[in-house]
C-alpha cells in the first residue's frame, strides 16, 4: 500500500468547520469510512452535522455518545457512530459497519482511532484540534488506502479556500 497522503485546513469558527465537511461530503462516494479523532469540545460532531447537511440531510444531527450509532437518510444513507464508551473492539465490530460499508452506507465513527483495528483499512482519518483563538479549528486529513487516496487531488482542491 502506497504512503499515506495527508491535507490540512483551518477554521475560525463551527460554520467554517461545517463547511469544510460539506465540502468533503462533495466527493464522497457509497461505503465511504471516516475516522473522526480530537479532543472533546473539537468538533467531531460540528463536522458530521456539516456533512450530513451537505447531503441532504433536514433531521438535526446529534452526537450519538449514549446511543452509539444514529442513522440518517439523505442522498446517501449516513451511519454516525461514537465509540468513546466502547471498552473492547468485539463492541465496534458488533455494531455491523462492515455490512452497512459494503451496502453503501456512508459511516462517520468520532473517537474512531480508539476503534481503527476494528475497521477497515480504507478511509479518511480527520483530527480536529483546537486552534489559537476559542473558535479555531486545524482539520488534517489522511487518506489510507486506495479508495480515498484517489480522490485527494480534488479533496484538495475543495479545500483551498481553508489552507
Amino acid at each position: 500500500m502506497s504512503a499515506p497522503k495527508e491535507l490540512r485546513a483551518r477554521t475560525a469558527s463551527p460554520a467554517e468547520t461545517r463547511d469544510v465537511a460539506a465540502a468533503l461530503a462533495a466527493v464522497a462516494r457509497p461505503g465511504d469510512l471516516l475516522l473522526l479523532s480530537g479532543d472533546l469540545g473539537a468538533g467531531k460532531t460540528t463536522f458530521v452535522q456539516g456533512f450530513a447537511g451537505a447531503l441532504g440531510v433536514t433531521e438535526p444531527v446529534t452526537s450519538p455518545t449514549f446511543t452509539l450509532l444514529h442513522a440518517y437518510e439523505g442522498r446517501m444513507r449516513i451511519l454516525h457512530a461514537d465509540v468513546y464508551r466502547m471498552g473492547v473492539l468485539q463492541e465496534v465490530l458488533d455494531l455491523g459497519l462492515h455490512e452497512s460499508l459494503d451496502e453503501g452506507d456512508v459511516a462517520l465513527v468520532e473517537w474512531g482511532d480508539a476503534a481503527s483495528a476494528a475497521l477497515p483499512l480504507d478511509r479518511l482519518e480527520i483530527g480536529l484540534t483546537f486552534g489559537a483563538g476559542d473558535d479555531d479549528r486545524i482539520v488534517e486529513l489522511r487518506a489510507v488506502g486506495p479508495s480515498w487516496a484517489d480522490r485527494i487531488d480534488a479533496l484538495g482542491a475543495a479545500l483551498e479556500r481553508f489552507a
